[in-house]
C-alpha cells in the first residue's frame, strides 16, 4: 500500500484528517511549509502531541516533506520528488486559502486555490500519482436558489466572493486533468469545531463574529436591570430567518477518512453538509447568551457619533469582510454522502452544541497553544 500525501495538514480539517487517517493505518506523508517561528517538523510534532495529550494515546508520525503549494514542484528537492514518485500513490489536496476578499488574481485566494492546485497537479504528473482527493467547498454553488446537486459545478451562477469562484476553478482543473485515473471531490459546508469537545484549532466564519462581539462588549458593555449587557449598538447585516449550513470538523474528517479507505467509494463528489441547517437568528441568540447580553440587531450598521463610534467602526469594518457569508444558503443534496457513509450521520448543530463550541472558544481566548516541542518530527531530506 502506497503513501497518501496530504497538503494542509496543520489546519483545522488537516489535523483531524491526520489523526483519523493515521488511526486507520493509512501510510501518510504530509506537505508542510515553514512558519515564521516553527519548522515543518516542529509544526507536525506539536499537532500530533496535542492529539496525544487530548486522547491519551500515541500516534505514528507521518513522513514530513517541507514544501509550499504556491511554489512550482512544491519547492521540493529532486530527492524528495523522487521519494514521492517511488512511494506515493494518491494525493489528498486539502491546503487552501479561506480569504473572502482579494486584490487580484496574483493574490489570495487565487494564489493558493488555483495556482496551488495547478502545482499539485503538475507534481502528481511528475511523480506519477494518478489518484486525487480534492477538498473543495459546498459553496462552489455560488448564489443559487433551490437544491444543489453533487454532480453540478458551473451552472451560470454568480459568486458572492472570490473564494467561491477560485474553488470552482480549482475543481475544474482537477476534473479536467488527463493524467489522473481517479478524482474524488469533497465539498464541506461551513466547518466549525468538534461536536463533542467543542475544540477548534482555528477561528473563522462564525467564530469571527463571536470574537468581535465578545471583544466589543468587553469594551462597551454595561449591564442594565436585567443583569445583562445591552448590545443594541451591534448590527448583523443579515436576515434572522436565513439558514446556514454548519458541520462539525470531526464528522467531516470521519466521512472523508471512510471514503478514502474504501476504494469502492472513490470517483464521486460528496456534499459534506448537514441534513438540517440552523438559522442566523439562533447564531445571534447564542452569541448573546454566551456573552451575557441582548439586543443585537439585524440590518445595516447605523453610524453612531459618540465615544462608542471608534470601537463600532472597527467592529463593522472587520465584519464587512464576511458580509458575503451572511446570506441565505442553498439547499444541498447529499445523496452520495448518505449512500457511502449511512452510519456516519452528521451531528445536528443545535443551540446546546453551538453554546458549547462558543464557550470553548471564549475559554481558549480564541487561540490554541500546542505543546512545546523540543524534538521535532524528522523532515525527509533535511
Amino acid at each position: 500500500m502506497g503513501y497518501l500525501l496530504l497538503t494542509g495538514a496543520t489546519g483545522l480539517l488537516g489535523r483531524y484528517l491526520m489523526r483519523d487517517l493515521l488511526t486507520a493505518g493509512v501510510p501518510l506523508a504530509v506537505l508542510v511549509r515553514r512558519s515564521r517561528r516553527k519548522t515543518p517538523g516542529a509544526r507536525v510534532e506539536a499537532a500530533i502531541r496535542s492529539w496525544e495529550e487530548m486522547e491519551g494515546r500515541t500516534f505514528e508520525r507521518p513522513v514530513v516533506l517541507e514544501g509550499d503549494i504556491t511554489q512550482p514542484d512544491f519547492g521540493l528537492t529532486p530527492d524528495q520528488t523522487k521519494w514521492a514518485a517511488e512511494n506515493v500513490n494518491a494525493m489528498l489536496h486539502n491546503a487552501a486559502s479561506l480569504s473572502f476578499v482579494s486584490t487580484g488574481r496574483h493574490a489570495e485566494p487565487w494564489r493558493s486555490n488555483v495556482d496551488g492546485t495547478k502545482h499539485a497537479l503538475e507534481f502528481c504528473r511528475q511523480a506519477n500519482i494518478r489518484k486525487m482527493f480534492q477538498v473543495s467547498t459546498a459553496y462552489v454553488s455560488g448564489i443559487r436558489d433551490g437544491r444543489v446537486y453533487e454532480h453540478e459545478l458551473r451552472t451560470g451562477q454568480e459568486f458572492a466572493n472570490p473564494y467561491e469562484e477560485s474553488k470552482v476553478e480549482a475543481e475544474e482543473l482537477v476534473r479536467d486533468c488527463k493524467h489522473l485515473d481517479s478524482v474524488t471531490v469533497f465539498r464541506p459546508a461551513i466547518i466549525i469545531g468538534d461536536s463533542k469537545s467543542g475544540v477548534t484549532f482555528t477561528y473563522h466564519n462564525y467564530y469571527v463574529m463571536l470574537e468581535l462581539a465578545h471583544k466589543l462588549t468587553e469594551q462597551l458593555g454595561s449591564q442594565d436591570f436585567t443583569g445583562r449587557g445591552v448590545a443594541n449598538y451591534i448590527n448583523l447585516d443579515a436576515k434572522s430567518e436565513w439558514n446556514k449550513n454548519l458541520v462539525p470538523v470531526d464528522w467531516v474528517s470521519a466521512v472523508m477518512s471512510h471514503v478514502i479507505t474504501h476504494p469502492e467509494h472513490h470517483g464521486q463528489t460528496y456534499h459534506l453538509t448537514p441534513r438540517l441547517p440552523i438559522s442566523v437568528r439562533l447564531m445571534r441568540d447564542v452569541i448573546e447568551q454566551v456573552n451575557n447580553l441582548y439586543g443585537i440587531n439585524f440590518g445595516k450598521p447605523v453610524k453612531i457619533e459618540n465615544n462608542q463610534s471608534l470601537a463600532l467602526e472597527l467592529f463593522h469594518s472587520h465584519s464587512e469582510v464576511y458580509s458575503s457569508y451572511w446570506r441565505a444558503d442553498s439547499i444541498f443534496d447529499s445523496t452520495n454522502t448518505q449512500r457511502a457513509a449511512p452510519h456516519l450521520i452528521c451531528p445536528h448543530v443545535d443551540r446546546d452544541m453551538l453554546v458549547r463550541l462558543s464557550e470553548a472558544a471564549i475559554e481558549n481566548k480564541f487561540g490554541w497553544k500546542d505543546p512545546v516541542v523540543d524534538e521535532p518530527a524528522k523532515v525527509l531530506g533535511a
